[in-house]
């Protein structure tokens, strides 16, 4: 079986397949047009986000029998049409749910401290203690929507904490001892935080809108390590000009590509990121919380797994 590499990722994908009888070839550089001249040779492909692998993409790929998404969702692939040609699809997002907890609560604490600010200030010469006053975790109500894998991340993060931890989602009975899962309604009624794990569906493009933010009943910090259109980002500006949303930390943004390297879709930068870079109250970071260099190794090796456990080749 022949399998096609489109981006680069651990090495130990190669190595392990190639161990398994996989015939590997790296193809980095050629443009989908190019890809689909040639897909036809091949019986998988590896790939995290390069571009979108949609219906014609499949049509021309006919010994197509898996993809192998090394990350957590498949929103770059036509999922529906894919199986329904009986392709096997395989993502990991066991691979980097610690690295996502670990962030989400890196950039709360970092918010609720003033950090970054603190940091800027005092290498400019700035000793403003009272001005970086911070806020404590202890007592507030952090709420979770989308309670798969990253979002039990963070919470089991935060039980160390002593914060009551609240989840929402579409699945029922996914509350366990580190979250109580409760309807969007009462979520929305207690959380002091709201951090975002949800994957990008129908469901939540745009969810997180001013009608969404009008709802919570008290000023709220904002997380998303999730994806970035899953929030409007002129109502998210907003509510932080109004100060319904009290801080924002965004590890995505609305206006990536799919292929999550450029940013803009256009040269002109829109005026609600240049409120946002400019925001003291707004932590950025470039679509990383599950970038670190073990889930670089972990979403590898749960491609592999996942392929070995369906294609055991001799």
């Amino acid at each position: 079986m022949k399998v096609l590499h489109l981006d680069t990722n651990h090495p130990l994908l190669l190595e392990q397949l190639a161990a398994m009888g996989f015939e590997n070839t790296e193809e980095y550089k050629a443009s989908k047009k190019e890809v689909e001249e040639i897909i036809h040779l091949f019986d998988g492909i590896i790939i995290r986000s390069r571009f979108k692998i949609d219906k014609e993409f499949l049509d021309k790929a006919t010994r197509l029998k898996f993809i192998g998404r090394v990350g957590a969702g498949l929103e770059n692939i036509d999922v529906t049409y894919a199986n329904k040609k009986g392709v096997f699809l395989a993502a990991a997002p066991e691979g980097n749910r610690n690295a996502v907890g670990e962030h989400a609560l890196g950039m709360l604490l970092s918010l609720f401290n003033n950090l970054n600010k603190a940091d800027r200030e005092v290498r400019q010469g700035i000793w403003d203690r009272e001005g970086n006053r911070g806020l404590e975790l202890e007592g507030k109500i952090v709420g979770i929507i989308g309670y798969g894998n990253t979002g039990k991340a963070f919470a089991k993060k935060l039980s160390g904490l002593d914060v009551e931890v609240l989840c929402c989602d579409i699945l029922p009975d996914v509350g366990d001892e580190f979250a109580r899962q409760v309807p969007m309604k009462e979520l929305q009624q207690k959380a002091d935080v709201l951090s975002l794990h949800i994957p990008q569906t129908p469901l939540t493009l745009g969810m997180v809108n001013k009608e969404f933010i009008t709802a919570f009943s008290k000023p709220f910090w904002l997380l998303n390590t999730a994806r970035g259109k899953c929030v409007v980002t002129l109502d998210l500006v907003a509510a932080l000009k109004s100060g319904k949303i009290s801080g924002a930390g965004l590890d995505v943004l609305e206006y990536e590509k799919i292929s999550f390297e450029d940013l803009f879709e256009k040269e002109k930068m829109p005026a609600e990121f240049k409120f946002l870079i400019n925001s003291e109250r707004v932590l950025l970071s470039p679509h990383i919380a599950g970038w670190t260099k073990e889930s670089k190794v972990k979403l590898a090796q749960m491609i592999v797994d996942k392929i070995k456990g369906k294609f055991l080749v001799s």
